[in-house]
């Protein structure tokens, strides 16, 4: 008979994952980040658990959208106040912040609770070719993921 094991949070192996961004499909990349942070291409996935590995992406302001997203894709938060939404195209988010076009991508992927949070976190995203992270001497993604 076999058995199912379910890992115990000391337990699970946590690696690190270089991806560059340049010239990728957001939304393409974005689901791969958000499976491998999951833990979905690993042999040990639980959905209640945190058994992903960290990300570093890199080349972030590269990230390509298809179509005319660029100039009418919109990204909204508000305020708190009345009337108070605001709206920036993706055009200008890519010269203001352009980490944030794939955080928030990859966030649109993760469950919104606990879990998702926790996730998030794993997520580490830098504009240009240079990251902070080479001690954790974080691996290249593999081609046959399709990143």
């Amino acid at each position: 008979m076999k058995k199912t094991t379910v890992l115990k949070p000391d337990e699970v192996e946590k690696g690190w994952v270089l991806i560059d961004a340049e010239g990728k499909i957001l939304g393409k990349m974005a689901t791969e980040i958000a499976a491998i942070l999951r833990g979905k291409t690993k042999p040990t996935y639980a959905p209640h658990m945190d058994v992903g590995d960290f990300v570093v992406v890199v080349n972030a302001e590269k990230v390509e959208l298809t179509g005319r997203k660029w100039s009418q894709k919109m990204y909204y938060h508000h305020s708190g106040y009345p009337g108070g939404i605001k709206s920036i195209s993706a055009e200008k988010l890519r010269q203001k912040r352009p980490e944030d076009i794939i955080r928030k991508a990859v966030w649109g992927m993760l469950p919104k609770n606990r879990l998702g949070r926790k996730l998030i976190k794993k997520l580490k995203v830098y504009a240009g070719p240079e990251h902070p992270h080479g001690a954790q001497k974080p691996e290249p993604v593999r081609a046959e993921r399709g990143v």
